[in-house]
C-alpha cells in the first residue's frame, strides 16, 4: 500500500500522516499492527479455503493420481 493509499484508508491528507510519524509514533506503530493484523488475517482465510479443496476433492471416493 502506497502512503497516499493509506492516508485515504485513515481519511486524512498525507500532511497528516506525516505529523503523526514525527509527533504520534505509538499510533503509527498501533496503525502498523492493525494492518499487520488485517494482512495474517486474510492469508489465513486464503490458506483455509485452500484446505477446504483439498478436503474436499480427496474425499470424492477416488484416487487422486496426477
Amino acid at each position: 500500500m502506497t502512503r497516499k493509499e493509506l492516508a485515504e484508508k485513515l481519511g486524512i491528507s498525507l500532511r497528516s500522516l506525516d505529523n503523526w510519524e514525527k509527533e504520534k509514533p505509538d499510533l503509527v506503530k498501533l496503525i502498523n499492527q492493525g494492518l499487520a493484523l488485517d494482512e495474517s488475517i486474510e492469508e489465513t482465510k486464503r490458506h483455509l479455503e485452500r484446505l477446504e479443496e483439498i478436503k474436499n476433492k480427496s474425499s470424492n471416493g477416488k484416487f487422486q493420481l496426477k
